[in-house]
């Protein structure tokens, strides 16, 4: 049984909260539970019968609580306002509008893009992009990804011979407009996917500034695991009386996953990384720079650990390559910054390890919601230096956790104990066919840019970059702070410019 109250939100208002709806956790097929979800079809929803049968196609049959609560507003064509848990499967809640809004006329040849999806990186782009795909083929829609890292000539390419919907990164789609190669004046659905991310990265310029070229009277769907802060001046100037959408589960409040925080000396530091990374099953690592993410890859890989690093000075091949091998398992461990923190879904991720410590408890939250998914179990465990664990126990109190902060050194036993209740995760092997498109796997290509050596570089481990604790405000060359932007910034997108910046060019499709 739906149980629908009202209750406060950020800006005080009245929003819709759906709770103790029993529905599985993730959008892709291959998640689908087993349980037939409380509630509606989304054929009762008022989804499109092209659209269900597609879905039903993909085994999805019903929707998730998000999807029943906001779909209805999203496909009568209000304005929607959506909040709900990372992995909860707020793709589907705003794709399936949008796909039943641009494929109610569909259009051939070449076209203006008439849906857009903004999201903060690349990886988030292609996975809504894999999602919201094979369904647009169902109506006739045509999407296309636009983002920074890739080669924009096939990018350019792709809109040429038209494109329906745009899922893009801020920056390159900025890049397009200013060449006169996409116009955003069709534009009759606009998304904002993880809106406060993008307001954490200083994305917020640059999507005023394209959503101001987008028709005035364009529906808005704005979707987010949380709204706060920047992101409610987007909601006043863009969203016209928006439909708000909550919605909680039991466990939501109370991180699912087990937390646990080992204080070491700085020379312990990589051994026990080295034993937790170890361990069987996947490890999603977690360091504070690129330098730091590839220098403790190359230490994890000379200890004979299969690991790939993911980070924004990273070719999109090579991210996409590193992802891959972590989702197949053919890599169970990857270090990365914090661009692998919000957006992405990999399955039976059993441990998330901080090596180096979060700047907030909102990035905290996020870096440890990529275990204990879909019902599974997880572990997070935070790797202190002594003069960390003071601000760690201030996260630990904002985020709601309260693990025991224990000394440790390596081989003691609670990483001997977490190392043994690791469970292996086999291996997937993808076809010779799925490694020339570029998936990678051993032997399928030559090396290329942005591949590393299964070894460290040096012919032994290497200091892992960040470790050592700096005097107050040193920055190491290279590194930024979380959110701060240069050009060929961390997450493939360069700095915001202003609206005077932008070269001016004639649309190619005419006045």
């Amino acid at each position: 049984m739906t149980v629908v109250h009202p209750v406060s939100f950020e800006s005080n208002e009245v929003i819709t909260t759906l709770e103790d709806i029993t529905t599985p956790e993730d959008i892709t097929s291959e998640d689908v539970a087993d349980e037939t979800p409380v509630g509606p079809t989304f054929g009762q929803l008022g989804l499109p019968q092209q659209l269900v049968t597609a879905l039903e196609r993909r085994g999805i049959h019903h929707p998730f609580a998000i999807q029943t609560s906001a779909l209805p507003d999203a496909l009568a064509g209000r304005d929607v306002l959506g909040k709900a848990a990372t992995g909860s499967g707020k793709t589907l809640a705003f794709g399936l509008p949008l796909l039943a809004r641009v494929g109610a006329e569909v259009k051939n040849g070449r076209r203006a893009p008439r849906g857009l999806v903004l999201v903060p990186t690349r990886e988030l782009a292609q996975q809504v992009h894999d999602n919201l795909a094979p369904l647009g083929q169902a109506i006739g829609v045509q999407l296309a990804t636009v983002y920074g890292g890739a080669p924009m000539y096939r990018q350019i390419q792709q809109l040429r011979r038209g494109v329906d919907v745009i899922i893009a990164t801020p920056g390159r789609l900025q890049d397009l407009i200013s060449q006169g190669e996409v116009t955003l004046a069709e534009v009759v659905v606009t998304v904002l996917d993880e809106a406060d991310f993008m307001a954490d990265l200083g994305f917020l310029p640059v999507v005023k500034e394209l959503l101001d070229q987008t028709d005035r009277n364009a529906q808005r769907l704005l979707f987010s695991a949380t709204l706060d802060g920047e992101v409610d001046s987007l909601v006043r100037r863009y969203l016209k009386d928006p439909a708000r959408h909550e919605v909680k589960r039991a466990g939501d409040d109370a991180p699912p996953a087990e937390h646990l925080a080992f204080s070491l000396a700085f020379r312990d530091k990589l051994q026990v990384a080295t034993e937790l990374a170890g361990r069987p099953g996947r490890t999603l690592v977690f360091a504070r720079t690129q330098l730091g993410v590839d220098r403790l890859a190359e230490n994890l890989q000379a200890a004979g650990i299969k690991a790939e690093a993911i980070h924004g000075g990273l070719p999109q091949a090579a991210r996409k390559r590193a992802l891959e091998e972590f989702t197949d398992a053919r890599s169970p461990v990857l270090v990365a910054t914090d661009v692998a923190a919000r957006g992405i879904h990999v399955d039976d991720v059993s441990l998330v390890l901080h090596y180096d410590p979060p700047t907030d408890a909102k990035t905290y939250l996020h870096r440890s919601g990529r275990t204990a998914r879909a019902g599974a179990a997880g572990v997070v465990v935070s790797l202190l230096l002594p003069d960390q664990v003071g601000q760690a126990k201030r996260r630990f109190r904002t985020a709601k956790v309260d693990p025991a902060i224990d000394r440790i050194r390596p081989g003691d036993a609670p990483i001997t104990d977490l190392v043994a209740k690791g469970i292996a995760v086999e291996p997937k092997e993808r076809t010779q066919r799925d490694m020339r498109r570029g998936g990678g796997g051993p032997g399928g290509r030559p090396r290329r840019e942005g591949d590393r050596p299964t070894g460290g570089s040096r012919g032994g481990p290497r200091r892992s970059f960040g470790d050592k604790p700096r005097p107050a405000g040193e920055r190491s060359t290279g590194e930024r702070s979380y959110g701060e932007r240069a050009s060929g910034g961390s997450y493939g997108e360069r700095g915001p410019r202003s609206s005077g910046g932008r070269p001016s060019s004639p649309s190619r499709y005419g006045s």
